[in-house]
């Protein structure tokens, strides 16, 4: 299956989630690949992501290969879920959380 959410780098983090277009907001998922609640949390982030899809951008950080982008947004705790609108963090999610809470949340950036 193809990912549908962007797999985000120190390279790019600014490209695609600081400088987005100004009324889209970014879900970006801080996850690694040896975090169990991550593993969890991802599978919800693909369908955001596909559920959004126009409206919202969705992006996932491997903190273990992107250690600069984590240590600016102080990510000490995974997964951490980052919600960006114009280059600014607008809200934050730590820890797996059902997909409705995440949703809402989401939704909320996407009305505004």
């Amino acid at each position: 299956m193809m990912s549908k959410a962007l797999e985000l780098t120190d390279e790019t983090f600014e490209e695609e989630v600081l400088n987005a277009d100004a009324d889209t907001p970014v879900l970006v998922d801080f996850w690694a690949e040896w975090c169990g609640p991550c593993r969890m949390v991802g599978p919800v982030v693909e369908e955001l992501a596909e559920e959004f899809e126009g409206k919202a951008k969705v992006g996932k950080v491997d903190v273990d290969s992107n250690s600069e982008t984590s240590t600016k947004y102080g990510i000490r705790s995974i997964p951490a879920l980052l919600i960006f609108k114009d280059g600014e963090v607008v809200d934050q999610i730590v820890g797996a959380v059902p997909k409705a809470q995440l949703k809402k949340q989401l939704e909320a950036q996407v009305t505004n």
